[in-house]
């Protein structure tokens, strides 16, 4: 059984903490923690970075926000507010929470973790660049990992609440090692028992192995090919690397590069011993070469095909040691150096995500060394990707979500009729502000030869510095400012003309499905499946449609041609045609639409009828819209809410939480809302839940992950629980007033 939730206690009764370095204290068993006082979260235009204080003086000089205790799991001292009975009452108490965890440049911060593959990707590239890493960084890596220890089998999996895998477990047990944990304490060995059951770290999957071969502690000879002459490939071909999803491509760039220059890190005694204790035989007796497919059953979710295998033999076996040229290999990693640079120089050293980040800082030291201009910037960034909570230091899924939860945020006020109350005012205005602030505004160099989509007038997930066009994301934020534009007394930050530029780059997000994907248009056939190389992941070659983003842009483009009926206006009605047609053909025959960013069937649910809705498409007059509700209400449990786990995400069918979710129940609040399901019951015993666990000073406690990526992926939107509940309790005063529910 996984371990869900909660942190371990890592302080036996009756041990004393005691102070062994001023501010960090550590218990009678050596196991240490840092002063939470001392940890600040610093937010400059949006970019995060969280800094230990050491100094009494440093203390004085930076006090210690709300925002911060919140985030570090402190007592926050916020008041407890008039008991809600209403919807807009608990909505209002929500906010009144909510507005506090507000950070200066006007936008919400959280945890975005989840994955459990993250932090080594950072870990050991420190390690091998050798990175000065603070002590207080080291202690609370520690602890996170320990906190999301296995109880019971002492493993880790893929994902905070997945089964323990190879890769997770040898992964994470690494990390610990190089930040180090003894070879003794009693969870390492527990950890490393249970690698070994599993085979040792030689089943893991082609991401372990690479880190592995990079630490010097495996041969090259197990990782299987990533070759940079496939950047070499005409545009045309439709396995050129352009083709594939924008992280799978971006991984496999600097990837490709180490692999083809086989570097690795001089062993050591912590590396040497690594090797020992990773593997169930002496490390001069494995035969690496015979393990590249050598694959767990826990990390073997989507098998690499025949025809992959294959490929990979004949690059093992015939064109690396007989066919491959030194001219093409130069050629090749040119190339793929100059792509990396792009990548660099287009983000400002942010990266798209924390696995190529670390990747490309691996690039640039060994391309031009230790003191090069590119490692500093790479090392003044990765720390954006850094997370620290009451269970120690984690790593995020991107730089953040930003601009993503500030728009829903934004939505949720106005919504619920908060925007024209005074009080919200100059927290909604400092919102606007932010996303005025983080709108991207140029398109980046070498637009075509380094492989980007337009993105002069869109919004990515976290920041403008990040800078990647998400078309969700875009209209989200799209959609929020025009909703406080348009409310007197609001300032016009952004005018029309850069409006109409984000409709602009919308209108090129759409696939000929109809239906959009996310961070652009699909570019290589569905077989690229059949190349996929990760193990660990599905649906992650090429881009897909969603119904998620389909819907998000249709709403914008619904909402843009209100205010702007003569800009392009057959050109969107063209794409809501066909974006609205694939939602309808998405359905699955059960009504139900499946969710490839949230837990699940009530996340796409949620989206799908507000995109049909936007048409006219609801309960009174469409059978795929009541089909939907009934979908929904045949899964309501006993307490009124609604919860699923994220095995639907891997399943492809809905399973049910032992628990109802706050997040989910809202989702599903909002779907039956849009639909104008005609009954209120459903809806008041579901809310009347969500408002049951609100607490006394308005907020909500986390539940179960929300988020997914790749269908086996989950990954955490702690904001949700604020946003779609604000959302929903709005949308249900403002169709059935705002009536006592407890």
């Amino acid at each position: 059984m996984a371990h869900t939730k909660g942190v371990v206690n890592r302080r036996a009764k009756g041990e004393v903490e005691k102070p062994t370095n001023g501010h960090i204290t550590a218990n009678a068993v050596g196991e240490q923690k840092t002063d939470y006082s001392r940890w600040r979260l610093k937010d400059d235009d949006g970019c995060q970075t969280w800094h230990y204080l050491e100094t009494d003086e440093e203390l004085k000089a930076w006090p210690q926000s709300t925002a911060d205790k919140y985030h570090l799991g402190l007592e926050t001292g916020l008041p407890k507010l008039p008991a809600a009975k209403t919807p807009l009452e608990s909505a209002a108490n929500g906010l009144s929470f909510f507005s506090h965890l507000q950070l200066p440049p006007g936008n919400w911060a959280c945890e975005y973790g989840g994955p459990m593959f993250l932090l080594p990707c950072a870990v050991i590239t420190w390690y091998v660049t050798e990175t000065p890493v603070p002590e207080a960084w080291k202690i609370e890596i520690k602890n996170y990992l320990y906190a999301r220890q296995n109880p019971e089998d002492g493993g880790w999996g893929l994902h905070i609440e997945g089964e323990s895998s190879v890769f997770g477990t040898s992964m994470n047990y690494v990390v610990l090692r190089l930040l180090g944990a003894g070879a003794e304490d009693p969870r390492i060995i527990k950890a490393r028992g249970l690698l070994h059951e599993m085979g040792g770290a030689v089943y893991g999957p082609h991401w372990a192995k690479f880190w592995l071969a990079v630490l010097g502690i495996a041969s090259w000879d197990l990782v299987n090919p990533v070759p940079p002459e496939f950047w070499l490939l005409p545009d045309w071909v439709p396995l050129a690397p352009w083709r594939w999803w924008i992280h799978m491509r971006m991984v496999f760039l600097p990837m490709s590069y180490v692999y083809s220059k086989r570097w690795q890190y001089p062993l050591n005694d912590v590396t040497r011993s690594l090797q020992q204790e990773l593997f169930t035989e002496p490390v001069e007796k494995i035969n690496f070469l015979s393990h590249r497919n050598s694959i767990h059953a826990k990390d073997n979710y989507h098998p690499k095909s025949w025809l992959l295998n294959s490929i990979n033999w004949g690059l093992v076996n015939v064109w690396n040691p007989y066919l491959r040229p030194n001219f093409l290999i130069k050629k090749a990693e040119n190339w793929v150096w100059w792509l990396v640079q792009e990548e660099d120089h287009n983000t400002e050293y942010s990266n798209l995500g924390p696995v190529n980040g670390p990747m490309n800082t691996l690039v640039c030291y060994i391309q031009e060394g230790p003191d090069s201009y590119s490692v500093q910037e790479h090392r003044k960034t990765l720390p954006e990707f850094l997370w620290v909570k009451g269970e120690g230091m984690l790593m995020n899924g991107t730089n953040g979500v930003q601009v993503w939860d500030t728009a829903f945020l934004i939505q949720a006020c106005v919504t619920a009729g908060f925007a024209q109350d005074p009080k919200w005012k100059p927290m909604l205005i400092k919102a606007l502000e932010f996303l005025e602030a983080q709108q991207i505004r140029e398109e980046v160099r070498e637009q075509k030869k380094s492989y980007r989509q337009s993105r002069k007038g869109a919004w990515g997930f976290s920041t403008k510095k990040q800078g990647y066009t998400v078309s969700d994301c875009t209209s989200e934020a799209l959609k929020a400012v025009m909703l406080l534009q348009n409310i007197p007394g609001y300032p016009q930050l952004i005018s029309a003309a850069r409006q109409q530029q984000a409709i602009d780059v919308l209108l090129t997000m759409q696939n000929p499905s109809g239906g959009c994907a996310s961070y652009e248009p699909t570019r290589g056939p569905a077989y690229l499946e059949w190349f996929n190389a990760a193990e660990v992941f599905g649906r992650i070659m090429i881009e897909y449609d969603y119904p998620e983003c389909t819907t998000a842009v249709v709403g914008a483009l619904s909402m843009f041609t209100e205010r702007f009926p003569d800009y392009r206006t057959s050109h969107i009605a063209d794409f809501k045609q066909r974006a609205v047609e694939y939602i309808r053909t998405s359905q699955h025959a059960d009504g139900s639409w499946y969710g490839s960013w949230g837990i699940c069937f009530t996340y796409a649910g949620m989206f799908a009828l507000e995109a049909l809705a936007s048409v006219g498409e609801n309960y009174e007059n469409s059978e795929r819209v009541r089909r939907a509700c009934r979908f929904f209400l045949d899964r309501q449990m006993e307490d009124g809410g609604w919860g699923e786990t994220y095995k639907s995400c891997e399943t492809g069918t809905y399973c049910q939480h032992a628990q109802s979710q706050v997040v989910q129940t809202a989702w599903v609040c909002i779907a039956l809302l849009e639909a104008g399901y005609p009954e209120p019951e459903p809806l008041k015993k579901a809310l009347g839940m969500v408002m049951g666990r609100q607490c006394a000073n308005g907020e909500w406690k986390q539940e179960a992950i929300e988020g997914v990526f790749n269908k086996s992926c989950m990954i955490s939107y702690p904001n949700y629980k604020f946003t779609f509940t604000i959302k929903a309790m709005g949308m249900f005063a403002e169709k059935w007033g705002n009536i006592e529910l407890l």
